[in-house]
């Protein structure tokens, strides 16, 4: 078994028992985690490096929460960081954390109704055990579900997201090099554009280099998912762009790709000073940092599909406001 392989049979296996009914998630996350563990949480989580408070601060909680707990994975690959000297592989996982909204979670009023928690993790594999992890996770969608609606009226589509429209996202078996080494190329070549700002073209244009015409845009919570070139200029791309100024370069931990599926994170992917208004608040000017995972779906030699999971509410702290806290009245730090 190549290492590809193992490192996806390593956490399929850590999946297998973390999400068992009855397991004892710190001594799960001990198990197969290394002694070094670093995992990275959306607000108001942040970096922790001990296995068993990431048991103790996330997940105890999150399933006490949404009783009967089901993974729903929609996206799972894996392959080497391109970013990485040492070529350290990684393993992607993408869906929705389904359960019954049976207690309180952050402050989050639950409803006894069914709930969908959207995540997306990159695990970092080495000799078998998991050394690193971004646990990203959309918190204003849930809140959404449970009609805690934290923001103004967004200019994409609430949804529950589907995975990719062929439903051939899970990668759990060896995959050809090279259509991972196509879908890089064609993300690198979309972030060589998207961090330019400037190219000449119309923002359409510049979009269709790398797009497909009827791409699928599936934003956050609190902007939403849109459909098509254009629609995707009006709805988000073009009024983020007008909204921000300074943005810095680009700065990923990990970006990699198997099959026609890839992605990358940041912690913090770049900054930008909000001078225009997003989101339907007013600019503040202070530069804000956006940690960002995006997922991508190739179809021949454009992008048809992108999944993005923004720390909006790590933002929107940083703007001084502290949405958790302005909508279920508990403060976080």
């Amino acid at each position: 078994m190549d290492k590809i392989q193992a490192a996806k049979s390593a956490v399929r296996d850590f999946y297998a028992k973390l999400d068992a009914g009855d397991a004892n998630l710190s001594a799960v996350l001990e198990q197969h985690t290394d002694p070094n563990y670093l995992w990275r949480g959306f607000h108001p989580f942040g970096e922790i490096t001990s296995a068993s408070e990431v048991a103790a601060r996330f997940w105890t909680p999150l399933r006490q929460s949404l009783t009967s707990l089901r993974r729903r994975q929609d996206v799972f690959f894996a392959a080497e960081n391109s970013l990485d000297a040492e070529r350290a592989v990684w393993v992607v996982s993408m869906g929705h954390l389904m359960g019954l909204f049976d207690l309180p979670w952050l402050g989050i009023r639950p409803t006894g109704k069914m709930a969908f928690l959207r995540y997306c993790e990159f695990n970092k594999v080495v000799d078998g055990q998991i050394t690193e992890t971004a646990m990203y996770f959309d918190i204003p969608h849930l809140m959404v579900q449970a009609g805690q609606n934290p923001f103004p009226p967004q200019t994409g589509a609430h949804l529950v997201q589907p995975g990719g429209q062929p439903h051939n996202g899970l990668l759990f078996g060896p995959q050809p090099g090279e259509e991972g080494d196509k879908t890089l190329a064609t993300i690198n070549a979309m972030i060589s554009d998207l961090g330019q700002w400037d190219s000449g073209l119309s923002l359409e244009d510049e979009l269709r280099r790398t797009w497909h015409e009827d791409m699928i845009w599936w934003g956050p919570e609190g902007i939403g998912a849109t459909y098509t070139i254009p629609r995707y200029a009006a709805q988000h791309s073009g009024p983020f762009r007008a909204g921000f100024a300074d943005r810095s370069k680009t700065g990923h931990i990990c970006r990699l790709a198997e099959g026609h599926y890839g992605g990358f994170f940041g912690w913090p992917n770049f900054t930008a000073r909000p001078v225009g208004g997003f989101m339907g608040m007013p600019a503040t000017g202070q530069p804000g940092e956006f940690r960002v995972i995006d997922i991508y779906r190739r179809e021949g030699d454009k992008l048809a599909e992108n999944w993005i999971f923004i720390d909006l509410l790590h933002f929107w702290k940083q703007q001084g406001v502290d949405i958790l806290a302005r909508t279920t009245g508990i403060e976080t730090p």
